[in-house]
């Protein structure tokens, strides 16, 4: 199961470390799957080899006073494609078909996400956008340039200089950079945050979904735990936004180091305050020297980024299954939490290393 997230999933031909070991059976194998039955899947070939894997992280959800089990499916990956193209769809058949209420995943790519459709899944559009703020121009392409080519990191200065003469041309917002301006966001300050008040509050903020999480504490604490190294995505940066008077307002948890693009793994406000919190986020990140900033869309923040100079590309599908009709058009129509902590986002398996 390791070599194949190691070599599929990582693409490297790299042997899977004892690390990597370690953590998929702690992240897949742990007490809740054994205490709801929600278990991950594996295809064996004829011979006893893995050439499939389907990790499932069980998570309790709540809509209109009920309780649910739903299925987060999100490590999904299959081999011999050319030899035995369905293996991968019967992994999914039989992980739907289990016990939950309902399943969903939130790194779909375009293979996979067929794979659910035919399974009359739904996608989720306003769920499934990555959303970007560039910061500074040059030094964000040339960011970007480097994931192919490293050595054009040695052009960093003349970045430097470039973005330094190019910004203060103009003082206005602008698609290719942000200039930081006095605006309502002022009047409130973001500050640091221990795992268990942030998880309090993330707890009180996601109340108002109809469909959402039923996080307890410690579980919530453990997660952020999991979070605290992603060595691939930069330093953590896990805010709580306050007014002057210490209200909560929102929060932010992400990841990036100066002159790198950073990384939203979640984004909450109460209601009114999206503006602000996300106002909030990207001038840290800009005062913090990243390049730029991205995350996940959520509905309830899209109209918040309209007017912020943000673009939307697609990467990966937000998708979504359930037998029930209720629950199905609950997720298709309404607006559900999820994403972030209610997905794969906050596991060392998107960002961190493993040696």
């Amino acid at each position: 199961m390791a070599s194949l997230f190691q070599r599929l999933l990582r693409k490297t031909d790299a042997p899977a470390s004892d690390a990597l070991k370690t953590y998929l059976q702690t992240l897949f194998l742990g007490e809740a799957s054994r205490d709801t039955g929600l278990v991950s899947r594996v295809h064996v070939r004829a011979d006893g080899t893995v050439s499939g894997f389907l990790g499932v992280l069980p998570v309790e959800m709540e809509f209109e006073g009920r309780r649910l089990l739903a299925a987060n499916c999100g490590t999904f990956a299959s081999d011999d494609r050319d030899s035995d193209p369905f293996a991968g769809a019967r992994l999914l058949r039989d992980t739907l078909s289990g016990p939950q209420d309902l399943s969903f995943s939130e790194t779909s790519n375009d293979v996979s996400t067929d794979m659910w459709r035919s399974m009359r899944a739904g996608v989720l559009a306003p769920y499934s956008l990555e959303w970007l703020r560039v910061l500074k121009p040059a030094a964000f392409v040339l960011e970007a340039a480097a994931a192919k080519i490293s050595a054009v990191r040695l052009l960093w200065p003349f970045a430097k200089l470039g973005d330094a003469i190019f910004c203060r041309q103009d003082d206005n917002q602008s698609w290719s950079h942000y200039t930081p301006r006095a605006g309502k966001a002022d009047a409130f300050e973001a500050t640091a945050a221990d795992n268990a008040e942030f998880a309090a509050l993330c707890r009180d903020l996601v109340k108002p979904f109809p469909l959402r999480p039923v996080w307890d504490q410690a579980t919530l604490e453990g997660m952020l735990g999991h979070a605290e190294r992603k060595a691939l995505h930069g330093e953590r940066i896990q805010h709580i936004v306050r007014t002057r008077t210490g209200k909560p307002v929102g929060l932010y948890l992400y990841y990036g180091n100066p002159g790198g693009i950073g990384r939203a793994v979640q984004v909450m406000a109460a209601p009114g305050q999206e503006s602000i919190v996300v106002d909030c986020l990207i001038r840290n990140a800009y005062e913090r020297g990243l390049v730029a900033i991205r995350g996940r869309t959520q509905p309830q923040l899209l109209q918040a980024m309209i007017g912020k100079k943000c673009a939307f590309l697609h990467a990966s599908s937000t998708v979504v299954h359930a037998r029930d009709p209720v629950i199905l058009a609950a997720l298709t129509h309404g607006q559900p939490f999820l994403n972030g902590l209610a997905g794969e986002g906050w596991t060392r398996l998107i960002g961190d290393r493993f040696e």
